[in-house]
C-alpha cells in the first residue's frame, strides 16, 4: 500500500477493526470485509471533516457556532433504540410496518429493566 495519501489509518487501527469484525461475524469473511471497509470509510470521512473544520477555523471564515453546527449536521447521532421502536410503532399504526419493525420493538422491550 502506498503512503502518499494524507488520510491513511494506522496499522494498529486496521488490526483493531479486523479483530472486531472477526468477533462480530466469526465465520463470514464477506462480513469482515464489509465491517472493515465501513469503519475505514467512516474514519476517513471524519478525518476529512476535521481537516475542513480546521481550515475554516484557521482562516477565521466563520463564527464559533459554525463548527459545532457543521459537525452536528454532517455527523448526526443515529436514532436511539427507543426512537427506532417508536418509529416502528408509528409505521404499525399506519399499516406500513415490516417484519424488521418487530425485531426493533423486541430489542427495545428486551432492553427495558426487569421490574
Amino acid at each position: 500500500m502506498t503512503n502518499q495519501h494524507p488520510i491513511i489509518p494506522l496499522p494498529e487501527l486496521r488490526k483493531l477493526w479486523a479483530q472486531q469484525a472477526q468477533r462480530l461475524t466469526p465465520h463470514d469473511i464477506t462480513g469482515w470485509l464489509d465491517y472493515v471497509a465501513t469503519q475505514a470509510a467512516r474514519w476517513g470521512a471524519d478525518q476529512e471533516l476535521q481537516a475542513c473544520i480546521n481550515f475554516v477555523y484557521n482562516n477565521e471564515l466563520c463564527d464559533p457556532d459554525f463548527y459545532n453546527n457543521l459537525r452536528t449536521a454532517r455527523r448526526p447521532k443515529p436514532p436511539s433504540l427507543k426512537e427506532q421502536a417508536l418509529e416502528s410503532v408509528k409505521r404499525f399504526e399506519l399499516g406500513q410496518d415490516e417484519l424488521s419493525d418487530l425485531a426493533v420493538i423486541r430489542r427495545a422491550i428486551e432492553a427495558l429493566p426487569n421490574d
